[in-house]
């Protein structure tokens, strides 16, 4: 009944701040939840064990379905969901089983290859997406010149504002980000579009100090330009789109490392960390602008949930498949006593960063976090 009574509660908050776009992030979570699921259920099949559990949600089990030993459920709480194997529960860690179709008689290659399904589920199901995404088309900032920089590489070049970039050293330019992967600190030549007039410019670009995504000042080569703010429309068809999807799949995962080292060693700020909130405020304001902006985001969420998953916690699968491979390379389990220790010390620091996240996003929605 308390489930119930704080999915009314979701509903209402949602719906009164998001109108009916709230749903589709309900939508999204759930089926993100569920594509994550569905991949430990397929190879926990796979090898025989019984899945007792398979619910999208948490809470009061609103829907149940009992197809042989399995109950399928849609739970009440939409904000995750799990898979229950028999011989394998987070919520209890000392409950083991050991019968012919238990998780816990599979051998630690057999149980990491399930462990790794689900988070493999979200990272290829993004992949899939930004297919779909590279198909329909990506606005990007187009490669016009906007302003020039006083003492710049630019300026001594004479490059102009209106300026097209249509490619730097033979290699043809589409949009505005492509420029800074192929500036370097040696002399370069830009074919540029000025009036109908295609020009070939060289100059050196000089050393200077720009910011990184996280806001750190770094030093690199710049050319001395800013952007119009003009887009362009970038479609990936055939085997592109599969490059494209690959390439945006690796650099989403690399991202998320990314951000996290940063987090740790303090260059980006603990109040920056974002939760179910701010995931929810972000997914359903893009449902009310672009459908491709939705799928962009749907897919960071998607690698965010994978890669997330395989973090080294005890109650995430990467906790167990550390576990796991504990146990493959010394040939002995961890003690239970270990097991259940680190396993609710993981739940612990889980729940504390949900909360700090969760304060993060009151604070960023009520105006206090800039």
């Amino acid at each position: 009944m308390k489930g119930i009574i704080f999915l009314a509660i979701i509903l209402a908050v949602g719906l009164y701040a998001y109108s009916w776009h709230f749903f589709v992030t309900i939508f999204i979570i759930s089926f993100l939840v569920f594509f994550h699921e569905l991949g430990h259920f397929l190879a926990a099949r796979s090898l025989g064990v019984c899945v007792l559990t398979f619910s999208i949600g948490f809470g009061d089990k609103i829907f149940v379905k009992r197809i042989k030993n399995t109950d399928y459920c849609i739970s009440a709480i939409p904000l995750g969901g799990y898979v229950q194997l028999k011989g394998q529960d987070d919520a209890d860690p000392a409950n083991r089983n050991y019968d012919a179709d238990s998780y816990n008689t599979l051998s630690p290659i057999k149980r990491i290859y399930i462990l790794f399904a689900g988070p493999f589920f979200n990272i290829f199901l993004a992949f899939l997406l930004y297919i779909f995404i590279g198909i329909l088309g990506v606005e990007k900032l187009s490669p016009v010149v906007g302003k020039v920089l006083e003492n710049s590489a630019a300026m001594s070049a004479k490059i102009a504002p209106d300026d097209k970039i249509t490619a730097i050293n033979g290699v043809k330019i589409s949009e505005w980000d492509e420029i800074a992967e192929l500036v370097k600190t040696e002399p370069t030549t830009l074919e540029i579009e000025r009036n109908g007039e295609i020009l070939n410019i060289t100059l050196t670009p000089k050393i200077g100090e720009s910011r990184s995504i996280f806001g750190e000042v770094i030093q690199k080569p710049l050319i001395g330009i800013s952007p119009k703010g003009e887009f362009v429309k970038i479609y990936h068809t055939g085997f592109d789109a599969l490059k494209y999807a690959f390439s945006q799949t690796i650099w989403a995962s690399k991202l998320i490392f990314l951000s996290f080292e940063k987090l740790v060693l303090g260059i980006v700020p603990i109040k920056e960390m974002g939760g179910i909130v701010q995931i929810t405020d972000i997914t359903s304001k893009a449902a009310k602008s672009d459908f491709v902006v939705l799928l962009v985001i749907t897919a960071l969420i998607s690698v965010n949930l994978g890669i997330l998953n395989l973090l080294p916690i005890p109650a995430l699968d990467g906790g167990h498949i550390i576990f796991n491979a504990y146990e493959l390379i010394f040939r002995r389990e961890v003690s239970q006593k270990v097991f259940v220790w680190l396993t609710y010390v993981g739940w612990a620091l889980l729940l504390m960063l949900m909360l700090v996240a969760t304060f993060n996003d009151i604070m960023r929605l009520s105006g206090v976090y800039k």
